[in-house]
């Protein structure tokens, strides 16, 4: 057995153990035939910015800081968002005074999909006030806006809590504060640490949610308390936000600069 492989199972051996082994909170999935149909690897030269062909941008601080009260202005700047030139994208929060700066970047209008498996290995940032996020949004958000859309947060994390991410649906009748959610956190070490695995895989009945193949949390159509808006294809977006309602300030205690570095994202599809 390779390396790699009983690192994963020790990882899901301890979830078992914390979490117990009952049937809602340790599941097993079907055996599906995954296709991989699209991905970036981040191998382009250190400084270069994201593919345009793949990603573009969230500029400026939005709306009431993007809906949350986030304090960061996002950018296109190279030293808020470009290739490390070791196979990796850094997303990078940088404080300048009182001001803060980051980037969003998303797949909208370049590439969706409805169903399949999304994934992608990363490691946060950490520390009070950061707001690392990957995530999906609806391609009908234009249309009929948030929260009708649906979103689905496969990995959000509070800086202050850097052991811990949740995974998340919001639609309507079940948005912000009222989200479907629930943590999963590391059995030991943190998200800043080392590279860590995060997925969905997605049909027409449930969503999935994985941390290092581990399964943690299973959302079934049945569950959603309001509409089930995830029949339709959505986009990818990462970003690392400052401050916020989910995380609160930054202190004088939060260390900047602070990045997310993105091994890859693969996204496959199952194959008849």
């Amino acid at each position: 057995m390779k390396y790699k492989q009983i690192k994963l199972l020790i990882t899901a051996l301890c979830a078992v153990l914390i979490y117990g082994c009952t049937a809602d909170e340790f599941q097993k999935t079907e055996k599906r035939n995954w296709q991989l149909v699209w991905s970036d690897e981040f191998e382009a030269a250190a400084g270069t910015l994201p593919d345009a062909s793949r990603w573009t941008f969230d500029l400026g601080t939005g709306q009431d800081g993007w809906g949350n009260q986030e304090l960061q202005n996002y950018t296109n700047n190279p030293a808020n968002v470009s290739h490390d030139g070791t196979g990796n994208l850094v997303i990078t929060a940088i404080r300048s005074g009182n001001s803060f700066s980051s980037a969003r970047i998303k797949t909208q209008g370049l590439f969706s999909q409805k169903y399949g498996r999304i994934e992608a290995s990363l490691k946060t940032p950490y520390g009070p006030g950061l707001w690392p996020a990957f995530w999906l949004l609806g391609d009908n958000i234009e249309s009929v806006g948030w929260p009708q859309c649906g979103e689905i947060d496969i990995m959000e994390l509070r800086g202050q809590e850097p052991n811990s991410i949740a995974g998340s649906l919001h639609g309507p009748g079940y948005s912000a504060g009222n989200a479907i959610t629930k943590k999963y956190t590391l059995p030991n070490g943190r998200f800043d640490a080392a590279f860590h695995l995060f997925a969905v895989e997605w049909d027409a009945e449930k969503i999935d949610f994985f941390v290092d193949d581990f399964l943690y949390q299973r959302i079934n159509k049945t569950d959603v308390p309001g509409q089930w808006v995830y029949d339709q294809p959505f986009f990818i977006i990462f970003n690392v936000a400052v401050g916020g309602n989910y995380v609160g300030f930054p202190t004088s205690g939060t260390p900047f600069p602070q990045r997310m570095t993105i091994d890859y994202i693969r996204v496959y599809k199952e194959s008849q």
